[in-house]
This record gives structure tokens, C-alpha cells and sequence, in this order.
């Protein structure tokens, strides 16, 4: 029988890789995570390094650029994007990849990928008692947007890094019976993303080398859709039996 391990207390989607999220009321999970999310991201024009997404760590005022779709309820190939500066472009104005380029200081180019990309997995969640624990150690007001997760979620038993207990399990959100799943498969391995302000980009290391300190370097974790269907904000989520 399914038993109560916590609510969805926020939902985040990115709708390009490394650039700032938008908060959601409520997602479609899709075999390919959520509707939206991480569907586009800047390559590295000639990379061959196997990795060629221009990622905040290489750019760190990527995460202040705001992007958003022109139609929310149903994402597709097209993006708009605002600057630090408050401009606004179309994802297919050269000028954004100019401003871009110039930044970084050599070329790119805005890809839309039908089924996104993802580091490790298409979903990934973090526990309020887990972003307090580590916010503490770092002795940082806590700030979910460090850690980046689709879901932001308070457990029943409210302690740092509950969410772990999850891994090889299996998770429904608002029904147990026909809500939609994820599946848990590994803790989420931090590097030093977490430690750039996402208002300031300004980095403090504080905040890494606590999760190191506190949790081997983990904090939340990942997984993959199990079943499809809506994630509310305020679903509560359940462990479905073995």
C-alpha cells in the first residue's frame, strides 16, 4: 500500500540550459521530463570535447538571462529571451548569439533539442530540510535556485536528506493509483554551480564545500518519468510498493 512521503512545494523548468528557471504552478511530466525543460542550449561552435553546452561554469552571467516561451501551455521550437539589461530577443536573433559570443569570447549557436539535455538524468529533486541543513553549514540564507531541481519538496519526516532512503524506488505524485512517477535512481553529485548567486553571479565557495563537508558532495537527487500525466504544486507524493 502507498504511503505519504511528502507535497511538491515548487516547480521549476529551464528552458535553456545554464539560464535562469521559471517557477510553475503545475507541469506535464513527459517521457522526456518536463514539458519545456532544458529544450534548448548554446553549443560551443567546434567543440569536440563531447560536451559542447556552454554551461554557468564556464559563463556565469548566463544565469542571469530570463528565458520564457511565447506559449507556456505548450512549448515548442521557439523562445524568447531577456538580457541582464532588460533587452528582448527571439532565440533565432543573431544578435542574442552575438551578445553571447562576445561574452564568452568565442563563437556559439542556439540548439533546440526535441527531448532536452540533461547532465544525468530528466528529473531532478531537492528537499526543503536538505537546502536548510546545507544553507546552515554554509551559513548562507538558503536559496533554492543555487541547486537548480524541477521539484522543490517538503518530506513528512523533514530531515536533511531524507530524499536519499528514495534511490530504486518509485514515486507518484497526487494519486498513487493514476498521478503521474518518477523513478529514483541517484543522488545528485554538486560541483561549483552552487556556488554562483544566481542574482549576482558573484561565487562563494562556502556553499560547495559545505555539501562536501555535510554530505560527500551530494544534495538531492535524480531520476527518470515512470508515468506520465500533471505535477501540481501542493500534490502530495507517495511510495508505491515494491
Amino acid at each position: 500500500m502507498a504511503h505519504i512521503l511528502g507535497v511538491v512545494r515548487q516547480i521549476f523548468r529551464y528552458p535553456v540550459k545554464s539560464m535562469a528557471g521559471e517557477a510553475l504552478a503545475a507541469a506535464e511530466l513527459g517521457w522526456h521530463g518536463l514539458a519545456g525543460d532544458r529544450r534548448f542550449a548554446f553549443r560551443r561552435v567546434g567543440d569536440q570535447s563531447g560536451f559542447p553546452w556552454l554551461t554557468a561554469g564556464k559563463l556565469p552571467s548566463l544565469l542571469q538571462y530570463r528565458p520564457s516561451y511565447p506559449e507556456p501551455a505548450a512549448p515548442g521550437s521557439s523562445i524568447q529571451i531577456t538580457t541582464p539589461a532588460g533587452q528582448e530577443f527571439s532565440g533565432a536573433d543573431p544578435q542574442l548569439c552575438e551578445q553571447i559570443r562576445a561574452a564568452h569570447g568565442s563563437p556559439v549557436e542556439l540548439l533546440y533539442l526535441k527531448h532536452g539535455i540533461f547532465d544525468e538524468a530528466p528529473l531532478s529533486l531537492v528537499s526543503t530540510a536538505t537546502l536548510a541543513e546545507l544553507s546552515a553549514s554554509a551559513g548562507m540564507p538558503p536559496d533554492v535556485r543555487r541547486f537548480r531541481p524541477n521539484l522543490l519538496i517538503e518530506t513528512t519526516a523533514n530531515q536533511p536528506f531524507a530524499e536519499d532512503a528514495w534511490i530504486g524506488s518509485v514515486v507518484a505524485f497526487g494519486n498513487p493509483t493514476s498521478g503521474p512517477c518518477m523513478s529514483i535512481a541517484q543522488q545528485d553529485l554538486r560541483c561549483s554551480m552552487i556556488n554562483l548567486d544566481p542574482d549576482t553571479i558573484e561565487a562563494e565557495p562556502r556553499m560547495l564545500r559545505a555539501v562536501a563537508r555535510t554530505h560527500q558532495a551530494c544534495a538531492g537527487i535524480y531520476g527518470a518519468p515512470f508515468r506520465l500525466g500533471t505535477i501540481n504544486v501542493g500534490d502530495l507524493i507517495y511510495a508505491l510498493p515494491a
